[in-house]
């Protein structure tokens, strides 16, 4: 029953091992726990700043990382516009350059063709007075074939000759 109603004495020395070890807890171990528990704060409250750094940080490349996104999707838009442009005017330039090559073809063909009429022509114009010569020449040997229808084509020339001068 000591237990449940101690005597003065006990109660005494018990008082006493508490301020003692009180005592020598409060001189050499709280200020190490002290010590301990604040820079255990102090680590805490660094991981904390550092990691709301690190999420700013995070969000700031997150936001430039769109930024460059976005300026690479209007670069890419840009490119696209110029080689559409590029393109619609290389098809422009070569429609063109080929109806030019188109027209010095058609005109080296109309001009070829000219040619080849004025040379058929010509050669056709020589052949009909080669045959009008040896036509003529047929006619006048044939009528000139006695002296006097002779003396008489000589009266006449020379009568056109006079009348012209």
């Amino acid at each position: 029953m000591e237990l449940f109603k101690p005597e003065f004495g006990l109660v005494f020395w018990m008082f006493f091992v508490f301020v003692v070890l009180f005592a020598i807890l409060a001189k050499y171990a709280w200020p190490f726990i002290i010590r301990n528990i604040d820079e255990r704060a102090e680590f805490i409250d660094k991981g904390v700043a550092y990691s709301q750094e690190a999420k700013m940080q995070l969000d700031h490349a997150t936001e430039n990382a769109q930024a460059l996104l976005a300026d690479a999707h209007k670069q890419q838009m840009e490119i696209l516009r110029e080689a559409a442009q590029m393109k619609s005017q290389i098809v422009e330039e070569a429609k063109k350059a080929a109806s030019e090559e188109a027209k010095k073809v058609m005109d080296a063909a109309a001009v070829s063709i000219e040619q080849a009429r004025k040379e058929s022509e010509q050669q056709f114009r020589n052949e009909v007075s080669a045959f009008a010569l040896q036509i003529a020449e047929k006619l006048m040997r044939k009528e000139l074939s006695n002296d006097k229808t002779q003396l008489e084509m000589i009266d006449k020339l020379l009568n056109d000759i006079e009348t012209k001068n």
